[in-house]
């Protein structure tokens, strides 16, 4: 796990400067500050991460790989700063920091993150060494992901639940977090498929299973995590009563069922042979991550 550690900190090493490059032409202005704030702000980029070894198992050019990874990350940081929102989960800290809403005002994170869900659609729909084809259909799938069948329905999912009387369950809950977490996960997974014309069928396998893998050490880590270390608030679900996999499961149960999840990830890469290793080691690291 060390030297995918260091594999995983080389590869975010090349997103951020790749960012930093993309984000200096878009020039300085008025929303210049809080875009950096919120893309910028560390993390471990892992959706870039897949987006980039993905890539590499079907030999797609590596600045059209780059290129697909820093608008995964622009599009993923658009939706933590509208997450952060009071009117959504009310978060005042990420990765350690002021939140951009916190550090500026709601209506400056609101722009932010409509600023960079168009810089995203705008870097997929320029990809270099790219027919128009591969684009629209990356395009479509990131619009879907990320969309009233992907993402925001989950986040709307999410707000339900909090106000309905009636307790999720653990298929609820499973839906749930495959739109507002897993989504942008699968796409990330399958967008080497995409740019080489190949089937995604495993990959989209592989993908769901890490997806809802993630999100079942998120909540554990929300129990038996380090808030410094996370550099945010923990057990903020417990204390709102929010159904999770851990209430719902058990912790010991969670952390089981996280497991077999990463062993079918594993299992659907076996056709992919020895360039899929990045991602075999992404699927273990995801549930043995302390943040």
């Amino acid at each position: 796990m060390l030297n995918f550690n260091v594999q995983l900190n080389d590869t975010a090493s090349i997103v951020e400067i790749a960012l930093k490059e993309m984000l200096q032409k878009q020039g300085n202005d008025l929303m210049s500050a809080p875009i950096r704030h919120a893309v910028l702000n560390g993390g471990k980029r892992l959706r870039a991460f897949l987006v980039i070894h993905s890539c590499n198992i079907f030999e797609v050019q590596k600045d059209t790989a780059i290129q697909a990874a820093i608008a995964i990350e622009c599009l993923h940081a658009y939706s933590l700063v509208h997450d952060d929102l009071p009117c959504m989960d009310d978060d005042e800290l990420r990765r350690g920091k002021p939140t951009v809403h916190v550090k500026w005002d709601e209506a400056t994170a609101t722009l932010t993150g409509d600023a960079l869900q168009a810089l995203a659609f705008e870097l997929i729909a320029s990809l270099p060494n790219t027919d128009a084809i591969k684009i629209v259909e990356l395009l479509k799938k990131l619009a879907k992901a990320s969309g009233m069948q992907g993402m925001v329905l989950g986040q709307a999912q999410d707000i339900q639940a909090e106000k309905s009387e009636v307790n999720l369950n653990i298929n609820d809950i499973t839906s749930l977090q495959q739109n507002k977490t897993g989504a942008l996960i699968e796409w990330s997974a399958i967008s080497g498929a995409i740019l080489s014309n190949q089937d995604d069928g495993k990959l989209l396998d592989y993908a769901k299973s890490i997806g809802l893998a993630f999100q079942i050490q998120d909540d554990i880590l929300d129990i038996e995590g380090d808030a410094v270390l996370a550099g945010k608030r923990l057990q903020k679900d417990v204390s709102a009563g929010k159904a999770t996999f851990v209430s719902l499961l058990g912790i010991e149960n969670a952390k089981l069922r996280a497991k077999e999840l990463i062993e079918e990830a594993i299992d659907a890469l076996s056709d992919y042979g020895v360039k899929a290793e990045p991602m075999r080691q992404v699927a273990k690291f995801i549930i043995e991550r302390k943040m």
